[in-house]
């Protein structure tokens, strides 16, 4: 026995210790999944003799194969050389270099990333009639993607939808063709693609299937229940002959069925691999026993799902706390004001043990806002990525260009930046040229003096373009990436011209001089796990374009930022915290209005609240408004009913909500208090019994128009106005029913 397994449980030895056949490992929130996967890699290499390379331990993220590496290189005590460790796409890529030209590319193919795919949909919607702006480019490609999940082919698609009931299949229907021919005519391939063509690939060459099957004796699965088909696929092809398959998971964390995981991979694991073992991680190291009832208590309600209760030895532990506010920003004060008493109370906590999940990313403005204007700081998870900043696109398309001359997507975004002298009418031009002369643009580049109709700027800019991406072409196979990046940055002059741009260019400059950090991090670190074989064939560029298109997941949450993390509780998946709210807790919201058509969404929907709830170590609260503007629109609310089944929960108010500090103005001839919620509402439905009263000399704040002083009040109930000397908007005199003004404390 491996020294690391003696510190397991009993049923995460089980686990470990199973060596042949086909296994299922039910993995509960918390219950130490990781240690299970790292441990087994470790257990079949020192215990069973299995050689390194004859393990294939597939992840989702590349944080998690990271984690996972790190791991294990510290039991075996070295790099277990030769394992394929990584996540389905990066395995997909390294078959696919090997291999590609048996599917119809080159070793040297581009990866397109979600943005520039996305592009490359509206360009086919352009050549295939289906007007971008009726039909959203989003929409198409994502109806794409998913047939390409589920291993559906253009061919076969068409036959389906071409003159089927649904219009938006139908339009997609026409552009798939053109969108795949597009691709394979520049040579690029995007996400899904790495997961179809290897199936492809596998499924059409029995001998290369034979190959891989011999070669990957054991293959170890993680966040199984995260599979689509094409993923599915893929493992039932390899494990085919041994059958040595371990996933490991956890069905009530299925979370991501509205980008194509199909819980059913997990639900019918036994059915596909038959003699599988089951072993259930149920023994949670994460959260108190309060947590774990509310959590078990949530998902039980679902009849779809693998039966097992999260325990743990841990005792005690505080109440759910259950906050109802008045609206969206009387919630976000709350939970701020919340925070700082916390932090007051026990000086340990610091500002990033607090998590504030959401179930939509509408929902940070006002958490924002709030954060923002108490001067608490925080972090928002979800935002742009570093490497789909423009300025970082920009530099990386000249890269794709220098590594691929027939990228389209990457030539057209830099044909003018910087300027050159090349309009529209000139690419107009050079594109037409290109097409009658059956060439690349950057071919047809070289060729500018050619071109009829192009002015002199035009054929300079675009000679001076082709020899520099020709030059850096030989440059990039005698040179670092690094290397290339820098002098490549230094020629173009960028830094120079980003921070000539305003006030955000001494960041934008700021961002490619990281880009180029990251590269010179690439060669001393990521280029050691590379085949021998790639580092003879491809260059460090080419390299380091792959691994960037590979690590869109590594931005996002700064676990040593100290600041309150604000983000979807989709984000939140794979995270802990000492302290959690979850927000917007309410009918329409939390479930989404739409789950309620469909029994599988609402289920999954209530599996989102399982994990949302499960982040959490020692303190969670739930919070849920009885208005919210959404789409421009304030709309009454209700508290969800998925915490209806939720006991012993400490109920809380806000001030608004119980009507502290409020005016308790005259009611109608029924004499009911204003300030108290009654469920009746006025004659005029957009009033709200729960505004505050206003006085002279009172600070009140506005959305749009900011913080001022209240000046004047006149009229009363739904008639009140006010009039507010705002410091930058100047006075205005508002209707307090519609203004939305909120009392400015500081």
């Amino acid at each position: 026995m491996t020294r690391a397994a003696g510190t397991l449980n009993p049923e995460q030895r089980e686990a470990v210790e199973h060596f042949e056949g086909p296994s299922l490992v039910l993995a509960g929130a918390g219950s130490g999944k990781t240690r299970v996967l790292t441990t087994r890699v470790c257990h079949l290499i020192m215990e069973h003799g299995v050689p390194p390379d004859r393990i294939m331990a597939v992840t989702f993220t590349n944080k998690a194969a990271g984690e996972m590496r790190e791991r294990v290189a510290a039991m075996l005590g070295g790099e277990p050389r030769g394992i394929w460790m990584g996540t389905f796409h990066a395995i997909g890529v390294r078959l696919l270099r090997r291999h590609a030209p048996e599917v119809g590319w080159t070793r040297g193919f581009a990866i397109r990333d979600a943005e520039q795919a996305l592009r490359e949909v509206k360009k086919a919607q352009k050549a295939a009639d289906v007007d971008p702006k009726r039909w959203s480019p989003k929409a198409v490609r994502a109806a794409i993607s998913d047939a390409k999940n589920y291993l559906i082919g253009q061919e076969e698609f068409a036959a389906a939808h071409a003159d089927g009931p649904d219009l938006l299949l139908r339009k997609a229907a026409r552009v798939y063709p053109v969108y795949q021919t597009s691709l394979r005519d520049q040579d690029a391939m995007d996400f899904d693609d790495l997961l179809v063509l290897p199936v492809r690939l596998l499924e059409n060459n029995q001998g290369l299937l034979q190959r891989y099957q011999e070669a990957f004796a054991f293959i170890l699965v993680d966040e199984y229940q995260d599979t689509n088909r094409a993923q599915f696929r893929f493992l039932e092809l390899l494990a085919g002959r041994h059958g040595n398959l371990m996933v490991v998971g956890d069905d009530d964390q299925s979370i991501y069925g509205w980008r194509g995981a199909d819980i059913r991979n997990i639900l019918d694991f036994e059915r596909s691999f038959p003699g599988a073992q089951v072993v259930r991680l149920e023994q949670n190291y994460r959260s108190t026993p309060v947590i774990l009832d509310a959590a078990n208590l949530v998902i039980r309600e679902n009849l779809y799902r693998k039966e097992k209760t999260l325990r743990t030895d841990r005792v005690g532990g505080p109440a759910i706390t259950r906050l109802e506010a008045a609206d969206e920003m009387d919630e976000a004060r709350w939970i701020v004001e919340e925070i700082e008493r916390r932090m007051l109370a026990d000086p340990s906590l610091d500002h990033r043990d607090f998590a504030v999940l959401y179930r939509t990313n509408a929902q940070a403005r006002a958490m924002e806002d709030r954060f923002w204007r108490r001067g608490v700081p925080y972090q928002i998870v979800g935002g742009v990525r570093f490497y789909e900043r423009r300025e970082i696109q920009d530099v990386l398309a000249y890269l794709r260009l220098i590594t691929n001359p027939r990228d389209i997507d990457a030539f057209e975004r830099v044909v003018n930046y910087p300027r050159r002298g090349v309009g529209t009418v000139s690419q107009a031009r050079l594109t037409a040229f290109a097409r009658d002369e059956e060439i690349g643009l950057l071919d047809a580049a070289e060729r500018s003096s050619d071109i009829p109709g192009l002015s002199a700027p035009a054929r300079r800019g675009l000679g001076s373009l082709a020899a520099l991406v020709r030059r850096y072409s030989v440059a990039a196979g005698k040179r670092s990436a690094g290397d290339v990046l820098q002098s490549l940055i230094a020629d173009l002059d960028l830094a120079r011209l980003l921070r000539a741009e305003g006030p955000e260019g001494d960041d934008r400059a700021e961002n490619v001089g990281e880009l180029v950090a990251a590269a010179k991090q690439f060669e001393a670190e990521e280029l050691l796990e590379l085949d021998e074989g790639d580092r003879d064939t491809f260059t460090d560029l080419s390299l380091f374009l792959q691994h960037v298109a590979l690590v869109a997941d590594i931005d996002g949450h700064d676990p040593n930022a100290d600041a309150v993390t604000l983000m979807t509780v989709h984000s939140a998946k794979g995270l802990e915290f000492p302290v959690v709210f979850i927000s917007g807790l309410e009918e329409g919201l939390f479930p989404l209005t739409r789950a309620y058509d469909d029994e599988g969404a609402l289920e999954e929907e209530r599996r989102l609240l399982y994990v949302g709830i499960t982040r959490a170590r020692e303190k969670l609260y739930l919070t849920h408004a009885r208005s919210r503007r959404r789409a421009g629109e304030m709309l009454w609310s209700r508290a969800s009913t998925f915490i209806d089944v939720l006991k012993d929960l400490e109920r809380r108010k806000t001030d608004r909500v119980r009507g502290v500090g409020w005016a308790s103005r005259p009611g109608r001839r029924t004499g009911r208090s204003r300030a108290r919620w009654s469920g009746a509402v006025d004659d005029d439905p957009g009033f709200n019994q729960d505004r505050p009263s206003y006085t002279r000399g009172e600070r009140v704040v506005h959305q749009t128009f900011g913080s001022g002083v209240i000046v004047e009040l006149s009229g009363f109930g739904p008639d009140m106005k006010v009039t507010v000397d705002f410091a930058d908007a100047g006075r205005k005199k508002l209707v307090v029913r519609y203004a939305e003004l909120e009392k400015d404390y500081f």
